[in-house]
This record gives C-alpha cells, sequence and structure tokens, in this order.
C-alpha cells in the first residue's frame, strides 16, 4: 500500500508548483485511496476540519471556489460595437459625403449627433447588463461546513480543498468530495453525466481497473449533483476550475439566455414598426427628390429620420424595466430568478401554499404533552432556547422525575437530526422544538450518550423517522429503536404501549384514546407527534403524543384578505391533520363556512376531471404530500388558472416546475427547490408573494406606459416630416434635431417611465389574462390621438412661423422647440394610463423629474448656447416665445388627462362583475 502511495502523492505534489501547499486531488486518483490516505495528502482533519488559519493559507493558493469563465469584454470595445449599427454606419456614410462636398457643418454636426446617439445606446446597454449580473449574485450557493470543530453555515465560494463539508437530501454538493461516511446516500448526477437514474454512494475505497468512467466513482461525490436521499460527510478534493464540473460549467456559461415573451413581442413591434418606417422614409426621400431638393440633404433627413422613428431601443428599455423591478422585489425580499415571471406575476389567480412557515412562523414550539398512560403536561416558553418549564398537575418536573414523560422526551431528543446552537436552530424547525423541550427539562445531553447503529431518515411520504441506537456504556447489548413521526404511521409499527413504566398489549379502546387526544390537540391549531420505542421495528411500544404549536405570521390574514379580494383564490397545502389544518386555516380567513377541505388520500382516489371540477371549491388540502402538489396543479390548469405553488422539499421540485410560478422558500428551501423555482422568497414569508404580484403589475404597467410614450414619439415624428414632404413644404426639423429628439425618444425621460412607483391600488384589481397582448385598443387610441396632437401642435406653428414663405432659423427652432415640449407633456401624461397626473403627485417619480428638468436644460442650451446654437442651427427665444409654446404643447396633457376621466366614468357606468375564481 505505502508503494502504491508514494507515486500518487509525488504525482499529485507535481501538480503543486508550491511544495508546502496543499495539492488538489483529481476526483479519479482520490477514489483510489483509502479515505485516511486521502486525508492525510490533503492535510485535514475529518472530525474537527480545518483552522481559519489554514483555511486562509489554502485559499491564497487555490483561489475561491468558482469560476472564471471569461475575460470580460473591455467597455472600450463594447463602445466601438455600437457603430455597428446600420443606421450609424448610413450617418456616417452622410458625414462622410458632406466632408467630400466641403460641408464641413453638417459633417461636425451629424458627427456630434452620432457620438450622442451612440453613448445613450451604450449606457443603456451597459445598465441592463449590470442588472441582469446582480440577478446573478443574488442567489450563491450554500453548504455546511465542519471549521474549527464546529458545522457552520458558510457560501459554497469559501470552501477550499481539505475542507470536511456535511451533506443532506436537497442539498446540492458544493464541490468535488471523497466520501467517508455515508447513510442511505444516492445523488442525481444526470447534470454531469446525464445518467437519469440516482447513483447510490458508498466510502470504500476503489481499484483503478473500475472507477475509469466518471459515473462509476461511488465514492466520489461531484460538485453541483443533487442529493436525493439519505445524507453523508465528505472531504473536499477539488474546487472551482479543479472539479469535474469545471469544464460542464464552462460550457454551460456559453448559451445565451433565451428571450422573454414580452421581449419577443417588443422586438416583433420593433421590426414592424421599423419595416413601415423604412417604407415611408423611402417615400419621403424619393417625392423630396422629385421635388427638386438636393439629394443629399434627402438622404441625411432620411437617415436621421430612421434613427429616431425606428425604436431600436424598445427591447432593450424593456430588459432594463424588468431587470430594475427584479432589483426592488429583493428590498422587498423576493428574489425572481427569470425575468419571464414579471409578467407572469401579474396574471397570478390561484396560489397554493404550505401551511408551515409560510402562513405561519415556522418558530415550532412544544406546548402540550400526552404519555401513553393518560398524563397531560403543559410546556411554557418560546423559541429554541431552554426557558420555560415542563409541568404536570401545577408540579414542575425535571429530568427523570416523571419517566413517562422523559421517555418521550429522550426519543425526540435522540431520534433527531437538528442542533441548537447560541439560540439558532440548524435543523428541522418540528426537531428544533424537541430539542428545545429536552432543554427544558435539562435532557439535552442525552443525544451524545447514545451511538447510532441505523438511519431511517424522514420523508414527507412515509411521514416518520426512526433510528437504531445503543447506550454508550452498554454498546455490546443489542440495539434500541426510537421512533417519531405522524400518529397514523407510528401506530402501525406499536404493539404495546407504555403504563407507568410497564409494558402492556395496545388495545382498540386504548387507540380510541389516544385519536381523541389529537381531535382535541388538533382542534387547537397544534400540530401532533407520535413517539414509540422498542427493541424490534415491528413490535414496538407507544409512548405518547407531543402537541407543537406554529403560530401564524404577523400580516398574513391581512394579505390574504387582500388577496381573496381581488379576485386571487389561496389554497393551502398542509400535512397536518383536517383539526389542525381547519384551525389554522379559520384563523387566517381562508376557512368558513360553506368551504371545504381535501385529504391527500381523497385527491389520489380522484381522476383529475374530478378534481377540477370540485377544486375551486376547496381552500384546504389536508395529510397532503408533495407528490399531490402536481396534481392539484394540473388540476388548477386544467380549468385555466394561472398558478403559483410554494415548495420547499426535493419532492416539491417536479410541482414547482408544472406550476406556471413556482415558489421556493429561502430559508427552510432545498437547493433542488431553489433551482426548480422561478422565484425564491427570502424569510419564506407568504406576504412576500402579495408584494411581489403588486410589483409585477406595477412593472407591467411601466413597461406599457414606456411603449405608449415612444409609439406616440415615433409615429408624430414620421407623420411630421412625411406631411411637410407630401405638402411640398420646407422640412421643419432638420437633420440634427431629428437626432435630438431621438435622443430624448430613447433617453432619460422614456427611462424613468420605467422606475414609476407601483400604484398602490393595482394589487387589488383583478389578475391580468394571461392572454392579452400589451398593445390594447385603448393604449393605440391614446397613441394615435397623441401623436395627432403633436403633428398638428407643431404644423401650426411650422406654419404660424412660415408666413413670409422664407425659411429661417427662427422658424426651425420654434417648430423643434414645440415639438420637444410637446414631448415632455406626453411623457408626463403617459406616467399612468388610468391615474391623473394631480393624483399620481408631480413629484413622485424623481427620477422622472431629474430626466424632464435635464432635457429641458439641454433644450435650452441648444436655443442659447452659441456654439450649439451652430451645431442645431437655432437662434434664441423671447420669454413670450416659451410661454406661447408651453401653453400649446401642454394641450397633449390635457387631452390624455381628459381621455383618462372619460374611460373612468365609462368604467364607473359598466357594473363590474364580481371576479370569482370559479368564472376561470
Amino acid at each position: 500500500m505505502l508503494k502504491y502511495r508514494e507515486p500518487l502523492l509525488s504525482e499529485s505534489q507535481a501538480v503543486s508548483e508550491d511544495d508546502n501547499m496543499v495539492p488538489v486531488l483529481t476526483s479519479l486518483k482520490a477514489s483510489q485511496l483509502p479515505v485516511n490516505e486521502a486525508a492525510c495528502i490533503l492535510q485535514a482533519d475529518l472530525q474537527l476540519g480545518l483552522t481559519q488559519e489554514e483555511v486562509s493559507r489554502r485559499r491564497a493558493y487555490h483561489g475561491w471556489n468558482e469560476f472564471d469563465i471569461s475575460e470580460e469584454e473591455p467597455l472600450w470595445r463594447k463602445y466601438i460595437s455600437q457603430f455597428k449599427d446600420p443606421l450609424i454606419l448610413l450617418l456616417l456614410a452622410s458625414a462622410v459625403i458632406s466632408i467630400l462636398m466641403h460641408q464641413f457643418d453638417d459633417a461636425i454636426s451629424i458627427t456630434v449627433a452620432i457620438i450622442i446617439v451612440v453613448t445613450v445606446a451604450f449606457v443603456q446597454e451597459y445598465r441592463s447588463e449590470k442588472s441582469l449580473e446582480e440577478l446573478g449574485k443574488l442567489v450563491p450557493p450554500e453548504c455546511h461546513c465542519v471549521r474549527d470543530g464546529h458545522l457552520e453555515h458558510l457560501l459554497a465560494r469559501e470552501l477550499v480543498p481539505g475542507d470536511t463539508v456535511c451533506l443532506s437530501v436537497g442539498e446540492r454538493v458544493p464541490a468535488d468530495l471523497r466520501l467517508f461516511e455515508a447513510t442511505d446516500l444516492s445523488v442525481d448526477e444526470s447534470s454531469l453525466t446525464g445518467e437519469t437514474t440516482p447513483c447510490a454512494k458508498s466510502t470504500f475505497h476503489q481499484p483503478a481497473a473500475t472507477n475509469g468512467d466518471i459515473a462509476s466513482r461511488s465514492n466520489i461525490a461531484f460538485m453541483g449533483t443533487l442529493v436525493c436521499c439519505g445524507k453523508a460527510k465528505g472531504i473536499v478534493i477539488g474546487t472551482g476550475e479543479s472539479s469535474e464540473f469545471g469544464e460542464v460549467f464552462k460550457m454551460m456559461q456559453a448559451e445565451e439566455a433565451p428571450k422573454t415573451p414580452l421581449q419577443k413581442s417588443m422586438d416583433l413591434l420593433g421590426k414592424q414598426l421599423s419595416l413601415y418606417s423604412f417604407g415611408i422614409i423611402g417615400v419621403i426621400m424619393l417625392v423630396g427628390w422629385l421635388q427638386g431638393k438636393r439629394i443629399l440633404d434627402m438622404f441625411t433627413i432620411g437617415v436621421s429620420l430612421a434613427v429616431a422613428a425606428i425604436p431600436e431601443g424598445l427591447p432593450i428599455v424593456v430588459t432594463v424595466t424588468l431587470a430594475l423591478g427584479v432589483m426592488r422585489m429583493v428590498k422587498k425580499r423576493a428574489i425572481v430568478k427569470k425575468l419571464p415571471i414579471v409578467e407572469t406575476l401579474g396574471c397570478c389567480n390561484v396560489i397554493c401554499s404550505d401551511k408551515t412557515g409560510t402562513l405561519t412562523k415556522n418558530e415550532m414550539t412544544v406546548t402540550q404533552l400526552f404519555t401513553s398512560d393518560g398524563l397531560h403536561a403543559e410546556v411554557t416558553g418560546v423559541g429554541y432556547n431552554g426557558a420555560g418549564e415542563v409541568m404536570v398537575d401545577g408540579e414542575v418536573i425535571h429530568g427523570f422525575s416523571c419517566p413517562s414523560v422523559s421517555r418521550i422526551v429522550e426519543v425526540g431528543c435522540v431520534c433527531n437530526d437538528s442542533v441548537i446552537r447560541n439560540h439558532t436552530l440548524l435543523g428541522r424547525p418540528t426537531e428544533g422544538a424537541l430539542i428545545a423541550l429536552a432543554m427544558k427539562m435539562g435532557l439535552e445531553s442525552i443525544q451524545q450518550e447514545f451511538v447510532r447503529q441505523e438511519d431511517y431518515p424522514f420523508t414527507s411520504e412515509k411521514k416518520w423517522m426512526a433510528v437504531r441506537c445503543v447506550h454508550r456504556s452498554q454498546q455490546d447489548k443489542p440495539g434500541l429503536y426510537f421512533m417519531k413521526g405522524a400518529y397514523e404511521q407510528v401506530i402501525q409499527f406499536c404493539r404495546y404501549y407504555n403504563s407507568r413504566g410497564k409494558t402492556l398489549p395496545l388495545t382498540h379502546q386504548q387507540m380510541e384514546l389516544y385519536q381523541q387526544q389529537i381531535s382535541y390537540m388538533g382542534s387547537a391549531g397544534l400540530r401532533v407527534l407520535a413517539f414509540a420505542s422498542g427493541l424490534e421495528m415491528r413490535t414496538l411500544t407507544f409512548l405518547g403524543l407531543v402537541g407543537i404549536i406554529d403560530p401564524p405570521r404577523s400580516g398574513v390574514k391581512e394579505a390574504v384578505a387582500m388577496l381573496i379580494s381581488s379576485g386571487v383564490a389561496i389554497k393551502m397545502i398542509t400535512g397536518d391533520s383536517q383539526e389542525t389544518a381547519v384551525s389554522i386555516a379559520s384563523r387566517l380567513g381562508l376557512y368558513s363556512k360553506g368551504c371545504q377541505c381535501l385529504s391527500g388520500d381523497e385527491v389520489d382516489q380522484l381522476e383529475l376531471q374530478q378534481l377540477s371540477h370540485i377544486i375551486p371549491r376547496i381552500s384546504v388540502f389536508y395529510r397532503a404530500s408533495p407528490r399531490h402538489k402536481l396534481k392539484i396543479v394540473k388540476s388548477l390548469q386544467n380549468i385555466g388558472a394561472v398558478v403559483a405553488m410554494t415548495g420547499d422539499g426535493v419532492n416539491d421540485a417536479v410541482a414547482l416546475k408544472a406550476a406556471d410560478i413556482g415558489v421556493a422558500m429561502g430559508q427552510t428551501g432545498t437547493d433542488v427547490c431553489k433551482e426548480a423555482a422561478d422565484m425564491i422568497l427570502v424569510d419564506d414569508d407568504f406576504q412576500t408573494i402579495m408584494s411581489a404580484i403588486e410589483e409585477g403589475k406595477g412593472i407591467y404597467n411601466n413597461i406599457k406606459n414606456f411603449v405608449r410614450f415612444q409609439l406616440s414619439t415615433s409615429i408624430a415624428a414620421l407623420t411630421l416630416i412625411s406631411l411637410a414632404t407630401l405638402m411640398n413644404f420646407p422640412n421643419p426639423l432638420n437633420a440634427m434635431q431629428i437626432l435630438w429628439i431621438n435622443i430624448i425618444m430613447d433617453g432619460p425621460p422614456a427611462q424613468s417611465l420605467g422606475v414609476e412607483p407601483v400604484d398602490r391600488d393595482v394589487i387589488r384589481k383583478p389578475p391580468r389574462n394571461v392572454r392579452d397582448s400589451i398593445i390594447t385598443r385603448s393604449l393605440i387610441i391614446k397613441v394615435l390621438v397623441s401623436a395627432l396632437i403633436i403633428v398638428c401642435g407643431t404644423l401650426f406653428v411650422f406654419w404660424r412661423e412660415l408666413q413670409d414663405n422664407v425659411i429661417t432659423p427662427r422658424d426651425t427652432t420654434m417648430t423643434f422647440t414645440c415639438f420637444v415640449f410637446f414631448d415632455m407633456f406626453n411623457a408626463l401624461s403617459s406616467r399612468s394610463q388610468t391615474r391623473m397626473v394631480h393624483e399620481m403627485g408631480l413629484c413622485s417619480n424623481r427620477t422622472f423629474c431629474y430626466a424632464v428638468l435635464a432635457s429641458i436644460m439641454g433644450q435650452l442650451l441648444v436655443i442659447y448656447f452659441p456654439p450649439l446654437q451652430n451645431v442645431f442651427q437655432t437662434e434664441s427665444l423671447s420669454v413670450f416665445d416659451l410661454l406661447f409654446l408651453v401653453a400649446l404643447t401642454s394641450s397633449v396633457c390635457v387631452v390624455s388627462e381628459a381621455i383618462k376621466k372619460m374611460e373612468r366614468w365609462r368604467g364607473a357606468e359598466k357594473s363590474p362583475p364580481t371576479h370569482c375564481f370559479h368564472e376561470v
């Protein structure tokens, strides 16, 4: 063995350039080595882990446990790439022709305009990329690692070779690990090997002949794979690019993210507008040429008009608005992983929510015990600590002073995978409540007195957990089984019950007594767990029941009422008994007279069509497991519902993927669950779902406002030049002025519409139909009316100034300023499709105020600053000219406000139908 180890050691040391630094082991080598030899090479302590000093030393050499995919493209190259746009190239060609014809003023003007347009587009794209990068950082992978002898919760990127990592069900493997402990462990390696069947893992070293293929290395857990079953401990052998997943990860990163449906529809709209615009611009250039105007002038005007009228910024602004909205959601403790979900949130009309931790606090506290021989115990104190007492008949009990109670506490403490450290729970809340109970009786140390020999992990399907243990002082004796779980499951393993220290056969009468006690506890909103122990799994002794309360979260009742009143149905899904489920649902306003509840077994028995028929009337599903969730989702989607489904366990992943909006829990959720989900609730709070729906509706409205503003400006600019050309007028705007209008249309004022604060009343509005187009009849009318007013007003000013039939800089300055002011008032009325300007408040969107102010200041500079006067061919206007223009251009805002008022009156006259889920 030593002879075999020496070459391995020397090979791995050859990998390292620093003789003193710990090498990285490949999975091939690590799988061939016994655990102790692998630990020796990696200079690691399997039980105590590495010290912080050693971690820092190794990280300085090996780096963080992450991937550097590719060098980021430098900013200057991104900026230069903006000049590849065909329209920009045409403008550049126009500037070159101007230079060849010695028209240097035009050439300089066009070049300045190109630089401004390109800079605006570059800033937009940069913001979009940065916003999306921020989204990628919101869900960092985490892990459990032993450092300095303590189990710590760390970010996966902090791991170094030689760290000891603990794995449990539902977690993603954070680095390549050589396993040294494994209990019933199977890992889904499909992300790495493509093999869909989970791979069973062990700790035995493998001969070189049997581990050539990655999939055959059964003692290695690979980075990025998922733990499907069991638990394990392993030593980190490779991190980041030194892991087997490194190359695969790079390939995955090369894949481009698909565009959202909204982005696709905006792309299509942009292409259609571009097509129409090119057609109209072609006609304008042809007619102008036939009228005898200079071909170069018409070419420059045509290209400038194409730059202004074609909404090339439409898709990118949609992305920025979605991304910024998602970042706002983060502040409300909701992480949206996929941008299309922002659109879907506004359409959601059914929420299927877990009870524990989402509707309730998930701070379990034991409040009652009922022993198998009929003793009642009351428990005081809350939280994961030892503050509180256990009382039987008013007398405080401690330690083993009451054996019937102590035996229940003993099983709850030993049959337990969780730990409380510094009042913080590492593990499941239910198990935390049992440890806190043991602390109140001074029995928490009993967990260390037993040695585990066998594990039967808890799953949501079987609803029980058991361990086979032996006392440290009696390791020569056969092991004892300890079991806890749902009463219906535990009682099936019991043949006896404990009565004052004696073991008596379990009778039907006793079982009826326990059932009555369960109903009593359940009606008080308690979650009931049963406990048993014995020498054989099929002949256990029943010990008693524990009642655990999980109080409703504050604010959830109000959120539920608000959502129901806005037409969103809420279904509560829980593994608890009917009494507990109905008690909590009633307290939250989810369950009232006339409502129905359904058990998981009944869901199994019903056909999908039958379930779809009755599901609108069901508000509570009790004794339900994750596999029932999928059927519930499918039955709701069958009747046209848009479903949001919450989940936290491995088995919830399928239902989350099937739902229109999969919502994972940030605190209790497994990695599998978070990966399958579209949205993550950071604090597991139901109220956050309401906030996310509210934000989703607001973001959609903001995009609609932006589209309205951009379309009306595009149509107005095209129509204005078209009419002037067809009527043989001189062009009311020159090329530079048209490009300045483009900067306003795609620039700050337009962008600021995307960050309009969410209307507080938006949550009260019924969910939007998912098939509704963003371009509605009402929107088209508002766009056309605004464009008509802008065109008529601008042509009126042009005609008024052109009385002498000679076009002067004053004529174009008045016309140009008129159009820009029209744009500002149009943007003001575009801030909302339904609310009046005075209702929103002029300064409620500060970004908009600053953007408009900056645009007006820019316009005044163009009019009054001599160098810019030469570029834009403008001249100074009087105060009376400006007042006249403000009075005229405000008409577009006044008319838009009048249309909103009319729509409101018309809406009030029609009695709105009561939106009910039954109609879905």
